[in-house]
């Protein structure tokens, strides 16, 4: 089978590339293609070349429990690829564009599916590029392509199992979420989803119940394979040691903008002075999870306000931190550091006084006005997607359940790379949300 490219898709192609050759040009002259996670993602695929064993931390220190299921398999194994043949991460960051080329290519062929036209080109290509999130995490050794990658083909296979009304796409749609799954650890608390998607989808399209049910247990039973592969190394049957102690992180914000940074920090170094003076480590991660909901209880309506408010947050947010660690005009040691500098920060310390040094300060703000005021547009087209009904109804509910489900996991950490499994998927939407307000109007003049 060939690949027919028209006039319009070689355009578009070629405007996807030049983005990109630009990018990655930009990552070569700055060179800070690492995060704070990357060097954990690099152990475990080097230890898992050297000593086939999957953990993430450092060889010749003691061996720590955390680090056994701290980080999914499925990126590692994809530096491990790379690194059968050199370790060379150069080489993962342009495979990484690769495939960030293919998500963008692949996530207009899904849309054309679904009403979007070609002579909207212009403005996916402005949409997109104007979130360089999409740029920035090609060219960091992070999974989030990956899980991109992931999710545009469940959402992909979702379209064809609708369309076509085949259960076969329902298969691969599993598959693509038990793939999501061993990249970040996200996309597990959405299997039950999943299996709703599932059975919705077959009662909508008069599929027998049985079949449904087989496939929609296969995330279910991937995780629980998972789980018991870890308790097999761990003790204590989980999917992530993340997720115990992500019960407890995600106060630290909270907290913050509540008591202040000097709280939060006290809070988090006595939660985590606590954890660590457990001996065993099903007895710490038990703790840690207790101890969230014992948090979360406590705190019930005054917290998910705040998670929910932050979770908003995350549909304009421009990513100036990001921006800035990529340019190296910020470093993790400020980002995390004592003294918050951030916008709000300053304001709520300094007030007016403090503004005209935090402009000295940080040159990038034009470029973070364009995002934002660009995330604002792809917004507004995205909620006229969702009141589109020329959509079908099962369509548009998927996508808001799918992109509600990355914006409340992301919460008060609402940073990009967190929206960025979904973000071509709001691109997509918010320009056939466009599209079909123009096809209003015309029908409204003629």
């Amino acid at each position: 089978m060939t690949l027919k490219l028209n006039r319009k898709d070689k355009i578009f192609i070629s405007a996807v590339v030049l983005v990109h050759v630009v990018f990655f040009l930009l990552a070569c002259a700055y060179k800070r293609i690492y995060m704070g996670d990357s060097f954990e993602y690099i152990y475990e695929a080097v230890n898992i070349r050297d000593l086939f064993f999957f953990y993430s931390g450092s060889p010749v220190l003691p061996i720590t429990p955390e680090y056994m299921t701290q980080r999914e398999p499925l990126y590692p194994l994809f530096l491990f690829s790379v690194y059968l043949f050199t370790v060379n991460n150069w080489i993962v960051i342009l495979l990484q564009n690769l495939i960030s080329i293919f998500n963008i290519y692949l996530s207009r062929k899904i849309f054309k599916n679904i009403g979007y036209q070609d002579r909207y080109d212009w403005l996916l290509l402005l949409l997109t590029i104007a979130y360089p999130a999409q740029f920035i995490n090609a060219n960091t050794v992070a999974p989030d392509i990956l899980l991109q990658t992931c999710t545009l083909v469940y959402f992909a296979h979702f379209v064809h199992y609708f369309q076509k009304k085949e259960l076969r796409y329902a298969v691969f749609m599993s598959l693509a979420l038990i793939a999501g799954m061993m990249v970040k650890p996200v996309l597990y608390p959405f299997v039950p989803v999943h299996t709703i998607i599932v059975f919705v989808t077959a009662a909508y399209l008069n599929v027998k119940m049985q079949r449904p049910i087989l496939v929609s247990v296969l995330p279910l039973c991937a995780v629980l394979l998972f789980n018991y592969w870890n308790y097999t190394r761990t003790g204590k049957f989980h999917f992530t040691s993340n997720q115990s102690y992500n019960a407890l992180y995600y106060y630290y914000p909270y907290i913050s903008q509540k008591e202040g940074a000097d709280s939060a920090n006290r809070f988090l170094k006595s939660e985590r002075r606590e954890y660590e003076s457990i001996q065993d480590y099903a007895e710490r991660y038990d703790y840690a999870s207790s101890r969230g909901t014992d948090l979360l209880k406590r705190n019930l309506v005054p917290y998910l306000a705040f998670h929910l408010k932050n979770s908003a947050r995350i549909f304009i947010e421009p990513g100036k931190g990001e921006m800035d660690l990529f340019t190296g005009k910020l470093t993790y040691g400020r980002l995390y550091g004592k003294e918050q500098t951030g916008f709000f920060a300053t304001w709520k310390n300094k007030g007016v006084a403090g503004m005209s040094d935090y402009f000295k300060n940080n040159p990038s703000l034009f470029f973070v006005f364009f995002v934002f005021v660009f995330n604002v547009v792809r917004l507004l087209g995205l909620l006229w997607f969702f009141f589109d009904k020329n959509i079908h109804w099962l369509i548009r509910s998927f996508v808001f359940v799918l992109i509600s489900y990355f914006a409340v996991a992301a919460g008060p950490i609402a940073n990009t790379r967190y929206f960025l499994p979904v973000s071509l998927i709001c691109i997509g939407c918010a320009v056939i949300g466009f599209s079909g307000k123009s096809r209003t109007k015309a029908k409204a003049i003629y």
